[in-house]
């Protein structure tokens, strides 16, 4: 994956959120959790590291936003 870019946590309620995951569907369901909770710029696939085992989802988050309760 590429390094975080300052901008995605520049200020105060931003975040990045690494997912790793045994699998794809698995991780596209966290991603999904925290999409029904907050403002979220999704993924829309996933990324293997040679050598590693399972797969990484990066998602960002504005937790200003809250989108249910």
């Amino acid at each position: 994956m590429k390094p975080i870019s300052e901008v995605h946590a520049a200020d105060p309620g931003l975040a990045v959120v690494e997912v790793a995951a045994c699998d794809d569907e698995t991780a596209f369901a966290v991603q999904e959790l925290l999409a029904e909770r907050r403002a979220t710029a999704t993924a829309d696939t996933t990324s293997r590291a040679p050598g590693e085992p399972g797969v990484r989802l990066r998602c960002y988050l504005d937790v200003r936003q809250e989108l249910g309760s």
